[in-house]
This record gives structure tokens, C-alpha cells and sequence, in this order.
């Protein structure tokens, strides 16, 4: 089996070990079902996770230096990072960004993430982590295309920018696994939100 020494974000690992990418991958998996349980973070231990994923805890161990560091590494596995926007026009952009969070929605474990952010007063140290190593460099994706916008003029000089972000992000964010958005809501979003913040007469 190949094996890889390449690091994600929020482990803390030594660089140059070897290690099972099948091994691996049975850990994020186990990690990710146990947050996506009714328990959530609390329910996420290192010998659970090496229960469920059939593996020593050393070998996890070895990973990542504690389970605060397995589940955001967990966590940016799923989630990601956005798709670079094309740069073609603020609403194209958005589109863009928007489509994608959408899709986000039907991902196996999307319900893990709201466990974690229903746990940040129990667990505000890996809370903070998550938002700072998962959530910020995907906003900060959107905060550039809004930024741009209004350096071209499409948008409103006198933006705020966190808040249009809250609201384009917050309109699409799922609520329950089961929630389901009428087809087009991505668009009608992202046409809403212009409407508001667009420069006159763009």
C-alpha cells in the first residue's frame, strides 16, 4: 500500500511518518458516525473511535494529538473547501458559492457539523478551532468576492460585508437532516441579496 505523509489542517502529527491511508480513513469515518449520533461531541472518545474503526488508539495517536485535533481534521474532510469563483461578475460568483453550499446539504454526515456547533459552550476550545482551521478560510472566500465587489462598483460602497456574508450563508445553512429547500432557492437567494446590496443602477 502507498504510503502518504501529507498533513491537513488541525492535526497534530509529526511530519514524515508513515502511515495506513486505509487505516485513516476507517478513523475519520468512525469519528464522523459518532458525532453524527444523538451524543455528538460528547460522544466522540479516542478509544470509541478505535472501537468503531477497528484500529489501536495508538495508532490514532500517532495522528493526531488529541480528539479535538481527529474531529476538526474529521470535520475538513467533509466539508472542504469552496470552489474558487470565476471572478466574472458578483452574481456569478455568488451563484457559484451558493450552488455549492447547497449541495453540501445532502452529504452523508452534514448533520455532524450542527452537533458540533450545538456543543460550542460544552466545547468552546473545539469550537474555536473548527471555526478558525474549517469555517473562516471558507467565508473568507466569500468576503473576497464581496470586497470585490464593491471595489468594481457592483456593489454598494458602504457594505457591510460580514453581514451580507451572515445572510447568504445563514439563508442556506441546513437546520435538520431532513429540511429540504423548493427547487431554485440557491438562486432566489442570491437575487434577494443583490437586491439589497447592489450598487444603484449596476
Amino acid at each position: 500500500m502507498t504510503e502518504t505523509t501529507q498533513q491537513r489542517p488541525g492535526a497534530g502529527r509529526s511530519p514524515g511518518r508513515p502511515r495506513s491511508e486505509r487505516a485513516e480513513k476507517a478513523i475519520i469515518e468512525a469519528t464522523l458516525d459518532l458525532l453524527a449520533e444523538e451524543s455528538g461531541v460528547a460522544g466522540v472518545s479516542i478509544e470509541a473511535v478505535a472501537a468503531r474503526a477497528g484500529v489501536g488508539k495508538t495508532t490514532i495517536y500517532r495522528r493526531w494529538s488529541n480528539k479535538e485535533a481527529l474531529i476538526v481534521d474529521a470535520l475538513a474532510s467533509v466539508k472542504g473547501t469552496l470552489p474558487t469563483p470565476p471572478g466574472d461578475s458578483v452574481r456569478e460568483d455568488l451563484l457559484v458559492l451558493a450552488l455549492a453550499m447547497h449541495t453540501e446539504r445532502h452529504r452523508k454526515h452534514a448533520k455532524c457539523f450542527w452537533n458540533v456547533v450545538g456543543s460550542a459552550e460544552k466545547f468552546p476550545e473545539l469550537y474555536a478551532r473548527y471555526r478558525q482551521d474549517v469555517i473562516e478560510p471558507r467565508r473568507d472566500v466569500i468576503r473576497a468576492v464581496l470586497r470585490r465587489g464593491i471595489e468594481t462598483g457592483e456593489l454598494r460602497a458602504d457594505l457591510d460585508v460580514d453581514v451580507s456574508l451572515a445572510m447568504l450563508v445563514g439563508s442556506l445553512s441546513i437546520k435538520t437532516p431532513k429540511d429540504e429547500l423548493p427547487e431554485g432557492f440557491p438562486e432566489a437567494v442570491v437575487a434577494t441579496l443583490l437586491e439589497g446590496i447592489a450598487a444603484p443602477g449596476a
